[in-house]
């Protein structure tokens, strides 16, 4: 049986879709078609070499941009913030990309987020959860909260349609078949933790002084993103 979160942004559905059968499973719809490919950001920073004193953020627009990849910014700052909310702490270069034409090569634009099943709390107890700094982040920075600096803009999130994520998420997990795997205190932290980051973002976009970060700080190791070329 599959189940849905909907998590509506400025009139847009952004989905986490989960399977519950015999286990949870991220899945989403197929988006590539006969005529289409997708490329792996792993791929597009290839374009060109990146300095040392250039962060990896700055090197993926810069690439993208080279390229004529349409609609890079926006996509960038909706998967940072959605990765914030679910806690993902996998969204590696293989784990996002860009879709072109496999005829022509012409590029469509990025490809919609997916993959994303290494979220709310995937591996951990309930009481891990809370602690922040075991919270992994990739593609760009180590933690989310300095992740989040890179977003350029705040305005397209509604978050009137958020309010309600702790029932969605408390359903979607106390279902049917759900319940072999999760106990209600494991389904009340998640949906708990969920709703704090949602106020913490929130907090955030209405800060009068925030202004975008693009630095090298808190970086990836390098040896972390040289690892996607052989997976």
């Amino acid at each position: 049986m599959k189940k849905i979160i909907q998590i509506f942004l400025n009139g847009s559905i952004c989905t986490l879709s989960i399977n519950v059968s015999h286990q949870f499973d991220s899945v989403c719809e197929d988006f590539v078609g006969e005529n289409t490919e997708l490329v792996p950001a792993w791929r597009i920073i290839k374009t060109k070499k990146q300095s040392n004193s250039t962060s990896l953020f700055r090197h993926f627009l810069d690439c993208a941009d080279e390229l004529g990849i349409p609609g890079v910014r926006q996509f960038l700052d909706e998967m940072i913030v959605i990765d914030y909310i679910i806690a993902n702490e996998d969204r590696h270069l293989n784990n996002f990309g860009a879709l072109r034409n496999a005829e022509t090569l012409e590029w469509i634009g990025m490809a919609p987020i997916h993959d994303s099943g290494s979220s709310l709390g995937y591996d951990k107890t309930a009481s891990l959860m809370t602690h922040r700094g075991e919270t992994v982040c990739k593609p760009f920075k180590k933690h989310h909260d300095e992740q989040l600096k890179l977003v350029s803009s705040f305005d397209w999130i509604d978050f009137d349609a958020l309010r309600n994520v702790r029932e969605i998420i408390t359903c979607i997990f106390s279902g049917e078949k759900a319940g072999v795997y999760m106990d209600e205190s494991r389904i009340n932290m998640i949906a708990g933790l969920a709703v704090k980051r949602i106020a913490s973002l929130e907090m955030l976009a209405a800060s009068s002084d925030r202004v975008q970060v693009i630095d090298c700080h808190d970086e990836v190791e390098a040896d972390i993103a040289a690892s996607y070329g052989s997976t």
